[in-house]
């Protein structure tokens, strides 16, 4: 359907792209040239996500761990790679979630989701971003929503509020940054037959 060259010099960051969907989309844009960058907290899948990319595609795959709950961490890191140059594209895959009745829920299970999702998204797309604004390059942004933003969904009430709150990041950044040629948009693509989905 596309071109195999079609991403070819472009520079791509997947957050959570060493498992599960970041991982699909990753071996996609690998396929059609593009250069990636992909972090997470386990080193070892980020690794065997790497290897497995460049030996089947013959793309250059930098991978590094990253927990993007810590927002010094998560600047630092974008700016090694800005000085490298610049990322054209940038995904919002990584998160977390686990389900439980929301009467059980404890103040520091419902940060544990809220931190990942709603922070640390925030925290890379503010630092992808500004760079892009002050250097005056274009660039995309595709952040993964669930459905139940809009429909509600019992027992997922943290990564429910916080996946809204990167809806409504999107809508406002989109926005906020399109005369800067940033193109903001989520997408939500239900469940995927991943290990980590089921």
């Amino acid at each position: 359907m596309f071109k195999k060259d079609l991403l070819k010099n472009k520079r791509i960051l997947v957050t959570g792209g060493g498992t599960g969907l970041g991982k699909e989309m990753v071996s996609h844009y690998a396929e059609h040239g593009a250069e990636l960058y992909i972090c997470g907290r386990r080193l070892n899948v980020l690794e065997e996500t790497a290897n497995e990319l460049k030996e089947k595609f013959n793309t250059k795959v930098h991978f590094e761990t990253l927990d993007i709950r810590a927002s010094k961490d998560v600047d630092d890191y974008i700016e090694r790679i800005f000085e490298e140059g610049p990322l054209d594209g940038l995904v919002n895959n990584a998160a977390g979630n686990f389900i439980s009745p929301t009467k059980d829920l404890s103040h520091k299970g419902f940060d544990a989701i809220a931190n990942i999702v709603f922070h640390g998204t925030f925290y890379i797309t503010h630092s992808v971003g500004r760079r892009w604004i002050e250097s005056g390059h274009k660039g995309s942004i595709i952040s993964i929503l669930t459905t139940w933003v809009w429909t509600g969904s019992p027992y997922v009430v943290p990564s429910a509020m916080s996946k809204s709150g990167l809806n409504a990041m999107t809508q406002s950044l989109a926005a906020e940054w399109g005369k800067y040629n940033i193109k903001v948009n989520a997408i939500a693509p239900g469940p995927f037959p991943t290990k980590g989905a089921w």
